[in-house]
């Protein structure tokens, strides 16, 4: 009988251990002050500083979708760390938190460990630009499970507010205002329909010029969701943050309603803004449907906010004055 090796059945622990070498020093200079553990731990440590009265933890957890498609055609990975990172931050700000730590989760057939050191220098990144250690994460290589030079990441998120400033929408009311802050692009949803519409209907690949966008498909495509952590933090300091919608799969259809209390809509003012170029383009090349369009895309505005009414001129304004052109894009009903 032969005699067989983990490495030839397609688990490569060296390499597993050449992408911990690389990611240790990405991970500890996210460290803040409440990290207690370091690397390699089985588990991460992180201490409260009783900063915030009556704390309450806020967790999330996602990935990236098909935007990863993308990603291994354009051979492009440091986009996609930072996708994931923003992307949670962006869900547990919607209930006022601010993050403490994130955890990510990377699975392939065959570890690259150049590949895997991209995402994660990605990820590091952004979590240094949101004030949270990147305190841990799993790197699981699974041959005969993905394809060769695919793979799926996921992250977790973990944030504190204060119990009294949990923004939960109960104080939303009829005739309240909806500010809206634009997005990046398509942010991390609608991208099986974009990939369609793209590659298979027009027949494109990543590197194709289009006019309508200045740029190649797969620039317009792999551009980062966006974080607003620093843009709403100080509104919600001042106290004029009613709810959040963080616009992302299902678009503005299904995701404004989840910051609205029972027996209240909302009404939009399509004149309020211009739709991007990569909306239209897409729009018109599939042959979609308005109703569609917002179900399925953020339409350039990736996180929108509902405050009251005599406070909108004043949110924007802060808005404004920290270089973010954010506009009044509608009303609660």
């Amino acid at each position: 009988m032969a005699n067989l090796s983990y490495r030839q059945s397609g688990v490569d622990i060296d390499a597993g251990n050449e992408v911990v070498r690389r990611i240790k020093s990405l991970a500890r200079d996210t460290y803040t002050k409440g990290v207690v553990s370091g690397v390699g731990s089985f588990g991460g440590l992180f201490a409260l500083d009783g900063s915030v009265s009556e704390p309450v933890l806020v967790a999330s957890a996602d990935g990236v979708g098909t935007k990863l498609k993308v990603a291994f055609l354009a051979g492009v990975h440091d986009t996609i760390g930072a996708d994931l990172v923003n992307h949670c931050v962006n869900d547990i700000l919607v209930q006022g938190a601010r993050p403490l730590f994130f955890l990510d989760y990377l699975a392939t057939g065959r570890l690259a460990p150049d590949v895997a050191e991209q995402i994660v220098r990605g990820m590091a990144s952004a979590c240094r630009e949101n004030g949270c250690a990147l305190l841990g994460g799993e790197t699981a290589e699974m041959p005969g499970f993905y394809g060769d030079g695919e793979y799926d990441v996921a992250g977790f998120i973990v944030g504190l507010v204060s119990r009294a400033r949990i923004v939960d929408g109960h104080g939303v009311v009829a005739g309240d205002a909806l500010i809206a802050l634009p997005s990046s692009g398509l942010h991390t949803n609608g991208y099986s329909l974009a990939r369609r519409i793209a590659f298979d209907v027009l027949g494109l690949d990543v590197h194709s010029q289009v006019p309508a966008l200045g740029e190649s498909v797969g620039a317009a495509l792999l551009r980062p969701h966006r974080s607003y952590l620093k843009l709403v933090e100080p509104l919600l300091e001042r106290g004029w943050i009613k709810g959040i919608a963080h616009i992302t799969g299902g678009g503005t259809t299904e995701n404004l309603p989840r910051t609205l209390p029972a027996g209240r809509g909302f009404l939009l003012d399509r004149g309020s803004w211009t739709i991007p170029p990569l909306f239209a383009w897409l729009q018109q090349s599939g042959g979609l449907d308005e109703d569609e369009m917002f179900r399925a895309f953020n339409m350039g505005a990736g996180l929108i906010l509902v405050v009251a009414a005599p406070d909108a001129d004043a949110v924007v304004s802060a808005l404004h004055a920290a270089q973010e052109p954010a506009w009044r894009i509608g009303t609660v009903t």
